[in-house]
């Protein structure tokens, strides 16, 4: 029992008992304080133990069996299973994985000199605006000397949050100044709104496919994922209420504007109904605003958010990463007040609060106007690239290749067709020095093997030409030697 007397249970806290306890054992055994085979203590004894309820134990030790934590001999009591090293070992694979394609897609990961990167959702390094940023951060140093490193509140820097509330306007998203938070890019958005709304067994509903560092932080929180398929106008409304009736989700991680990977965007139809299907139901919406400022053939980049008049269902994401400097780690979130205590409270766990240095530099830069300057260049500077990989697509894609259309974004999605294996397409597109994102990484079960996503972020004009050709032709081939095959195949058939 000496292992346990230091777990310490918070009745005050608003995660559930049953949740913490099963949290304070797992950490025992992924630690190596749990040896396998050991036998955890009864019950009652630890109930007694940490001042709780028996079933509280219960269901703690359920959830660790659950997992393949724990084993059950009937009337011997709960054991620490053999197979917790292969249940750490596939996760910490999970994360690796995860963590590989959230570095690509930061920028982190640095390809070859000569490699064309259709991987990378992260703007070039030569389109950021350095030396305006640099003139507002001197300004700031000189203006608010050693306050400029002060801790902020965890809300966020308040002259940052009114300028905020007021630019969101523009997007006829009406709200109040406590209503909106300050995060650390929205990754960090994402997690933090894990962390204040999901307990263990909760389920949240996704598109599919889906963004996978969102897919990787409701895992983290224990949560069952289901997805639902996008059609050309967004997510099939049937599929979805018959999930939300059977599964009750907590909330709906939706993309509505260019949604990453596929670059699809909702009807302002299908927005309606999803907002009324979650009104029926009570479900909350958290909404990922990935690029709705990258609008350049569509009539329409309506958001959720607006649509939420109340302010009552909707918990709106958005990051400056796509088209501002993605080193920055500044963005935020606006949410129904109901969950304010919840949310300031995961944002301090995570990180107290976001540099105050930077909300202070880019309040300046917004209320100046460059702000506006520099995304009116990074709309051309995008607009262009869009047109270009269309243009080349049309130019060089096999019609066997389908692909979806998007109106704006940075992000294109393609399915080959079935008798080339992703794996051997991607193998040689590496081997040709281009790079790109397999499709099955944006998918809850990894189980896909025929679609892609080239992201036109990190690829000049001149690359976007040329790694199409290149793909073009990898594909080609792969087609011929297909057709080869089966006429050989066909030729030497036995005869019966």
């Amino acid at each position: 029992m000496k292992k346990f007397e230091n777990i310490k249970i918070y009745k005050d806290k608003r995660e559930h008992l049953y949740v913490q306890l099963y949290k304070e054992i797992k950490n025992l055994i992924i630690e190596g304080k749990l040896n396998k085979d050991e036998k955890l203590p009864p019950i009652r004894k630890l109930a007694q133990l940490l001042d709780i309820n028996n079933v509280t134990v219960v269901k703690s030790y359920h959830i660790l069996e659950e997992e393949g934590l724990v084993y059950k001999k009937i009337g011997s009591g709960t054991y620490i299973s053999s197979d917790f090293i292969t249940y750490i070992s596939r996760n910490e694979q999970e994360k690796e994985r995860v963590s590989s394609l959230s570095l690509i897609e930061q920028g982190q990961i640095q390809v070859k000199g000569n490699m064309i990167n259709f991987a990378s959702a992260t703007p070039m390094a030569e389109l950021f605006p350095v030396d305006d940023f640099k003139q507002v951060l001197n300004e700031v140093l000189d203006r608010d000397k050693g306050r400029a490193f002060d801790y902020q509140q965890s809300q966020g820097y308040l002259p940052l949050r009114k300028t905020l509330v007021e630019y969101i306007k523009g997007y006829n998203i009406i709200t109040d100044i406590d209503n909106l938070q300050i995060i650390s890019g929205a990754q960090q958005g994402i997690d933090i709104i894990a962390k204040a709304l999901l307990n263990y067994g909760d389920t949240v509903i996704v598109e599919s496919p889906s963004y996978t560092g969102a897919i990787a932080s409701f895992k983290s929180r224990g949560a069952k994922i289901i997805d639902v398929n996008l059609l050309e106008d967004g997510i099939d409304l049937k599929n979805l209420e018959k999930k939300i009736q059977i599964f009750k989700p907590k909330f709906i991680y939706l993309m509505p504007n260019f949604q990453n990977p596929t670059g699809i965007s909702y009807s302002i139809n299908k927005k309606e109904e999803v907002i009324k299907l979650c009104k029926k139901y009570k479900v909350y919406i958290v909404e990922d605003d990935y690029l709705s400022d990258l609008n350049f053939y569509s009539r329409d980049n309506t958001t959720l958010k607006s649509l939420d008049l109340n302010n009552e269902l909707v918990i709106y994401v958005k990051s400056f990463s796509k088209i501002f400097m993605p080193g920055l780690r500044l963005g935020f979130l606006v949410a129904p007040s109901i969950f304010y205590d919840n949310l300031i409270f995961a944002k301090h766990l995570s990180d107290i609060s976001t540099s105050g240095l930077l909300q202070r530099a880019l309040e300046l830069y917004f209320s100046r106007g460059t702000w506006k300057e520099h995304i009116k260049y990074m709309e051309e500077k995008y607009k262009s690239g869009f047109d270009t990989m269309v243009g080349s697509v049309k130019k060089y894609m096999p019609p066997e290749v389908k692909y979806i259309y998007p109106k704006g974004g940075v992000n294109f999605w393609f399915k080959l067709p079935k008798e080339i294996s992703l794996k051997h397409f991607y193998e040689q597109a590496i081997n040709k020095n281009v790079a790109f994102a397999p499709g099955n990484l944006f998918f809850i079960h990894n189980h896909d093997d025929n679609h892609f996503r080239l992201s036109i972020a990190s690829v000049n004009n001149d690359e976007i030409d040329k790694g199409i050709s290149i793909l073009s032709n990898i594909i080609n081939n792969l087609i011929n030697n297909k057709v080869e095959k089966e006429k050989i195949k066909n030729i030497y058939k036995p005869i019966l």
